[in-house]
Formats: structure tokens, C-alpha cells, sequence
């Protein structure tokens, strides 16, 4: 053993170089108990730690399993990634009790967007979630957008900004860290980053006046966390994507920008870096560049992941490829987010109670309805859901759509689902005479999906189409309903129009 400088030995300066690298990571795990590795890692100095559907069963089972984390760690950060709206994994199995963002944006009340994100919050809160991978601050400029689309407040730049304040502000008053994503933006994408890296050739100035504007908005609203995007963008650096570059992530967000609290990565093992870097050497040039926590653990829940990159960051510090001070620093902004979640805790029991309210959810999808033509309530629905591939940020575990909403107030509601190449031939055989409620996904997107519903109007015209993503194609049917989101509550918001409830 060496002694170092002030007393300090070279073995405790090994046991903080090996706990800053366990503080900085955000691992997941299997199961709806903790297991006994994660127990073990959060006793010695892993701060955080990142749920997902497969940990949830139900509220009362995510507050015990909350506080099992807590009893080994009373500050550590327990994270979500819960957007309300189609992304969801505190009701993952049944849909979300929550508009999404695009429906918030089409209502356009900062009040509401407020309001909601603090019941959010306040359930997140009962269930000792401290920290939330919300909300999506990309302005949604490309249509074609694969993976960000209804979880956009909308294209226009200052919509998208001052709901992301709100957002932001109702979640924390909650007592749940909000963290505003994917910086620099990833809404003029055409790649999906879960699969591959996307790619934004916008110049300086566009950038400026578009992707930052929100992220400025979430900054000046005190959101506690940012989350990087794994996009290169080249106006700003031609060889490193967001996630892995100093000039966006230290230089941009930090230093122009003026940042101080916790830069937290997308999830490392999506394709777009763990293909091109490996999660190692991505997790090392991550923290290198600026960022402060590691997100993974959605498809990587092990110790052995854990260790792995626990090692990595541990080897580069000796190597002397990552700077000691860099991975200090990194540890104790993680430390200060978790000092804060439990000041806040402390302080939420009265402010959780006050300003309950249960049913905002369905009164805000229900205030996003954008309906077009006219009908009668329909008495006999046959319900045809065409339905595309979800992207992984969804998942196709959540359930959408509106047969089950509209056969709670239409009894003897029939449905069937339809996947790509289905044609309206199908369906009007399995609708027999009935009325076809037709009900669509991004169907600008999925050609397959207009050709069929051109079909069905031609044939029958009182055909009632739903479109619950982004609606840019023209209305049509006898009535045609934009809910701006598949939630649960979008679906249930719609099925009653349809019902003339």
C-alpha cells in the first residue's frame, strides 16, 4: 500500500475510483424482486437503478420492491422510462392512464400539460420512483420520424418548448426528477437509433432555431437531468454522435448552453452505438465526452454487465484514457441528483395528496379529439385494427386500440387485427354487415394501411376510421377521428364519440 498525498493510501484510492465507476452506471435487472447481485452492488456504491415492464406487476408490487432498494440505500435513484401516452411501463400490460405528448400538444394548455405530469408524478412517486426518463423534447419536424412521432409535443418549435417547460415543472413539483430527452434532438430523424445510427444534416442555424429551442425551455424550467441521443449530427460533430462527442455533449450543452445537472445517456446497448463502439468503449468515450450516468439495462439486466462496464471505466482511468477527475465528477453530479430526490421525498407526503386528480388523463384525451364528418352511434362495430410494427421505445406488449374501450360501452363489439398486407377484403368479410370501425396507426407511414382504408371507404362509406398516431393523412370515412395518441385513454376518449356516449 502506498501513501499518496494527505494521507491518502493508493488503496483507498482505489476503492473511490471503483465506487465513482459503480455510481455512474444505471443498470437494470430481471424480476419484480430485487436480486440479491443488485443488492449487493447498490451496498457498495451503485447509485441508481432502472426499471422497466418486466419489473412491474402492479403499484403495490413496485413500492415494495422500491423499497427493498432502499432499505441498502436510502438516496439511490430509481429511474423510469414512463412518457405516459404510448410509452409506458408503469401500466405496460394495459395502456397508459395518460395522453401523450402529442395530445397534450393539440390541446395546447400548459396548465394541463402541467397538470398532468404532476399526477404522473405523483403516482410515480407513491411507488418510490424518483427519476424519470421524461419528457421528449424532440420537435417531431420529419413526419416519417420511426421512433419519435406521438411521444413529440408536436413540429412547431415553440409548442414543443413551452410544453416541455410545463412538463418539466409538474413532474418535479411531484417530487420526481424529470429528464428532458434525446438532446440535441432527435426529431428530423428517419433511422430508428435502437436499430442503427440516425443521421441530422441540419446546418448551425436550424439547429438553433429548431432542436434547441425546447432543451433551452427544459434548462431554464430546472430540469435535473438530460439525456443524450445516439444521432450524429455533423454541423456539430462530423465523427462522433451526441452521445460520445465533447463539442455536443460538454462544449454545446455545458458550456453554451450553460447545463449544470446530470447528463444521462440514452440506452447504451441500442444498436447505434452498441454496434459501431461496443457498450464498453462507448460507456468509457461517453463519460470521457461529458456525460454523467449510463443508462442500460433494457435488452443488458445482469452483473455481469455491471461488472463489465464497472471494469472498463475502471481500466481506462489507469490507462490514462479517461481522466479521474472526469469520472469524480460524473459520481458526484449522480450523488447530488440522488441527495435531491430524497430532500424531495421528504417533502412530497402533503404535496402528493394535494392536487390529486385521478381523471385528468381521459380529460385531456378527450380534450385532443379532432374529429371530422358525421355519424350516427354506432350500434353494431365490427372494430379492424391495422396494425404496423411497434418501434422497441413502445414495444408491442402494451395494448392499443379501441375494441376493448368501445365493447365496454357497446356490447357485442366484435374486432380482429390486421398486420401489413392485409387488405380491405379481409376485413369486410370478417365484418360482415356490420359497421367497420377502422383503426390506424402513422398511416401516412405504411402505404399498406391507405390502400386498405381507400377500399373499405370506397365500399362502405359509413366506415368510422380512428388514426392514433400522427395524423397527416387526409380524413376520411363518415367520421374520422384523430386522438393524437394509443394510449388506453386515447382509445377509451374515442370509442365514446363513436358509441354517442
Amino acid at each position: 500500500m502506498t501513501v499518496l498525498a494527505h494521507g491518502v493510501t493508493s488503496s483507498d484510492a482505489d476503492d473511490e475510483l471503483t465506487r465513482d465507476a459503480l455510481a455512474v452506471l444505471q443498470p437494470g435487472f430481471e424480476g419484480t424482486t430485487a436480486p440479491a447481485w443488485l443488492l449487493r452492488r447498490i451496498g457498495r456504491g451503485l447509485t441508481a437503478v432502472g426499471l422497466f415492464g418486466r419489473n412491474i406487476a402492479s403499484p403495490e408490487q413496485l413500492a415494495a420492491l422500491t423499497a427493498q432498494l432502499r432499505a441498502e440505500r436510502d438516496d439511490v435513484l430509481v429511474a423510469i422510462d414512463e412518457e405516459g401516452g404510448d410509452v409506458t411501463r408503469l401500466e405496460v400490460r394495459g395502456g397508459s392512464s395518460f395522453p401523450g405528448n402529442l395530445a397534450l400538444g393539440a390541446v395546447d394548455d400548459t396548465g394541463l400539460t402541467r397538470d398532468v405530469a404532476r399526477e404522473l408524478g405523483r403516482r410515480l412517486a407513491e411507488c418510490g420512483v424518483n427519476l424519470n426518463w421524461a419528457p421528449s423534447a424532440d420537435v417531431n419536424s420529419n413526419p416519417d420520424n420511426p421512433v419519435i412521432g406521438v411521444r413529440s409535443f408536436g413540429a412547431d418549435t415553440h409548442l414543443a418548448a413551452r410544453h416541455t417547460a410545463a412538463y418539466v415543472e409538474g413532474l418535479q413539483a411531484a417530487g420526481v426528477a424529470a429528464c428532458t430527452k434525446h438532446f440535441p434532438g432527435h426529431g428530423d430523424t428517419n433511422v430508428d437509433s435502437h436499430h442503427a445510427l440516425p443521421r441530422i444534416d441540419a446546418d448551425l442555424d436550424t439547429l438553433a432555431a429548431r432542436e434547441l429551442v425546447p432543451f433551452k425551455a427544459a434548462i431554464g424550467a430546472g430540469t435535473k437531468a438530460v439525456m443524450s441521443a445516439h444521432i450524429l449530427v455533423p454541423a456539430l460533430d462530423p465523427t462522433r454522435p451526441a452521445t460520445l462527442s465533447p463539442q455536443i455533449l460538454t462544449g454545446l450543452l455545458r458550456k453554451e448552453l450553460g447545463y449544470e445537472g446530470l447528463i444521462v445517456t440514452d440506452g447504451m446497448e441500442m444498436n447505434a452505438i452498441a454496434g459501431t463502439y461496443g457498450i464498453e468503449r462507448g460507456s468509457v468515450l461517453a463519460i470521457a465526452a461529458g456525460a454523467d450516468a449510463i443508462c442500460v439495462g433494457g435488452g443488458l439486466a445482469d452483473e455481469a454487465t455491471v461488472l463489465r462496464l464497472q471494469g472498463a471505466l475502471v481500466a481506462a482511468v489507469r490507462e490514462g484514457a479517461l481522466p479521474a477527475e472526469r469520472l469524480a465528477d460524473a459520481a458526484a453530479r449522480v450523488r447530488a441528483l440522488a441527495s435531491w430526490t430524497r430532500q424531495a421525498r421528504a417533502a412530497a407526503p402533503g404535496a402528493q395528496q394535494e392536487g390529486s386528480a385521478p381523471g385528468i388523463g381521459l380529460a385531456a384525451a378527450r380534450r385532443a379529439l379532432v374529429i371530422t364528418g358525421t355519424a350516427a352511434p354506432v350500434g353494431d362495430p365490427y372494430v379492424a385494427t391495422l396494425a404496423p410494427v411497434a418501434n422497441i421505445a413502445v414495444g408491442d406488449e402494451t395494448p392499443w386500440g379501441v375494441a376493448t374501450e368501445l365493447a365496454a360501452l357497446v356490447p357485442g363489439t366484435t374486432s380482429g387485427v390486421y398486420a401489413e398486407g392485409a387488405e380491405a377484403g379481409d376485413v369486410l368479410a370478417a365484418a360482415g354487415g356490420r359497421t367497420v370501425v377502422a383503426v390506424v396507426r402513422d398511416e401516412h407511414r405504411h402505404p399498406w394501411m391507405a390502400r386498405a382504408l381507400d377500399a373499405l371507404v370506397a365500399a362502405r362509406p359509413d366506415t368510422v376510421v380512428v388514426e392514433m398516431g400522427v395524423p397527416r393523412a387526409t380524413p376520411r370515412g363518415a367520421l374520422h377521428i384523430a386522438t393524437h395518441g394509443a394510449s388506453r385513454v386515447c382509445g377509451a376518449a374515442a370509442a365514446e364519440v363513436i358509441a354517442g356516449a
